[in-house]
């Protein structure tokens, strides 16, 4: 694919922030449908398939590596995904001052890295900062999915998010039942069945 589509597509679906500037997502899709979120996006699988079943909602994902955010967006249909945007932005405390409160309906994390040595524990997505940055974002009564594939590390996501009284587990613990017939087989997810981990499923409600 020639470079210049790659820029043409990043006009359409490549998400700015701009320090200390609210994001009006509104005017970014043009519309007033609910918004989700999907943190680390991969390889796009996830978030294309998501706004081609849901037209009706918006969908931003972050991605980190500039290499992944270049391949999802390549990916993306200017015309079937016009309901995605796709934000290089990490995503912490710095929410705050750049995405509106309460403005998000649902939030997806798919097979985030475990960083499975106690050494490396404190490069881990989840922790209490983490879980206020996401009740910030997120509605009253929104749910936050999260899937991995790493036993002790859905473990010590449920700890964190038992730890804090503004979430309610949908299911006790964790299930390893996939979650439905529309579930989305991510590019992790195929690789580490093969491998011969099963995917963990997890759902928790913001209550407070």
């Amino acid at each position: 694919m020639k470079m210049v589509d790659l820029e043409n597509k990043e006009t359409v679906f490549l998400l700015k922030i701009i320090e200390d500037t609210i994001v009006d997502n509104e005017q970014i899709f043009n519309n007033e449908n609910p918004l989700c979120w999907e943190i680390g996006s991969g390889k796009g699988e996830f978030i294309r398939e998501m706004s081609l079943r849901y037209p009706q909602l918006n969908f931003i994902g972050f991605e980190l590596k500039p290499k992944r955010v270049n391949f999802i967006i390549r990916n993306l249909d200017v015309e079937k995904n016009q309901n995605v945007k796709i934000c290089q932005f990490f995503v912490d405390a710095s929410v705050k001052k750049v995405f509106k409160a309460e403005s998000i309906e649902k939030i997806f994390i798919n097979h985030p890295d475990p960083w499975p040595k106690r050494r490396h524990h404190k490069n881990r997505l989840f922790n209490a900062a983490f879980l206020d940055s996401l009740a910030y974002v997120l509605k009253k009564g929104g749910e936050v999915k999260v899937a991995t594939d790493h036993k002790e590390y859905a473990d010590w996501i449920i700890k964190h998010f038992k730890q804090d009284n503004r979430w309610l587990a949908l299911h006790e613990g964790y299930s390893t039942m996939v979650p439905g017939e529309n579930h989305i087989v991510t590019y992790f997810e195929t690789i580490k069945r093969k491998e011969g981990f099963e995917p963990i499923f997890m759902s928790f409600r913001k209550v407070l």
